[in-house]
């Protein structure tokens, strides 16, 4: 597997594609405005098919260019069902967010949770459910997987979200958003996980499991 990190849109958030050029396969792991130009000419390149939109959760950044994504290449979206509404009528998040984002839906063939397996690039990604900054926030993890990255220990590559980030967490005053549930779905979900697990968030840079257990101030172990 190959990993490209694609930060994209008005506030940089992370698109992360996966592919397997041997195969012909790749997945796109969060779609924000404008990633689909990348994506095409990473497709072309590495000559492989987009087969698969997995969105994190349902916030307008992380989901603004997934209709353009799903149109250019026919890819199956799956997501959380709590955040159904964010994601098909995202018009409701105009009212948190003060202003019209112009947001397409993006119509979810597959909805996942908690414990459920997704198959693609000849691996097998494991779902986590890590509500707290919106109700469908879900983690994909693939165990075992980080060894073949450069610069990662050999723990496992979990993507996040805006669960956790390095050295912070997502915010949780908007609409759907509770600290105490995400300080839950932290310890349950994400500490739960090996330390040595590569964490790539929805914004910055990568961590581990294990440097945000150790030094994370927002939620200790």
């Amino acid at each position: 597997m190959k990993l490209h990190v694609l930060p994209a849109g008005p506030i940089q958030t992370n698109a992360y594609l996966l592919t397997a050029p041997e195969r012909g396969e790749a997945v796109l792991i969060d779609a924000p405005a404008g990633v689909w130009m990348e994506v095409a000419a990473i497709l072309r390149e590495e000559k492989c098919r987009l087969g698969e939109l997995w969105l994190t959760h349902g916030h307008w950044d992380h989901m603004q260019g997934g209709a353009e994504v799903v149109r250019e290449s026919g890819a199956r979206v799956s997501a959380h069902p709590d955040d159904r509404v964010l994601i098909e009528t995202p018009e409701v998040m105009k009212r948190f967010m003060g202003e019209d984002l112009g947001l397409e839906p993006v119509k979810v063939n597959r909805w996942v949770g908690q414990g459920d397996r997704l198959e693609a690039l000849g691996l097998t990604a494991e779902v986590r459910h890590v509500p707290g900054h919106c109700p469908g926030s879900i983690l994909f993890y693939f165990p075992g997987v980080a060894k073949a990255l450069p610069g990662q220990l050999a723990g496992g590559v979990a993507f996040v979200g805006d669960a956790l980030f390095k050295g912070s967490i997502g915010r949780t005053d908007l609409p759907g958003g509770n600290f105490a549930v995400l300080e839950k779905s932290i310890r349950g979900q994400i500490y739960t996980l090996p330390d040595g697990t590569a964490v790539f968030p929805g914004h910055g840079p990568a961590t581990t499991v294990g440097a945000e257990k150790e030094g994370n101030p927002h939620v200790r172990v």
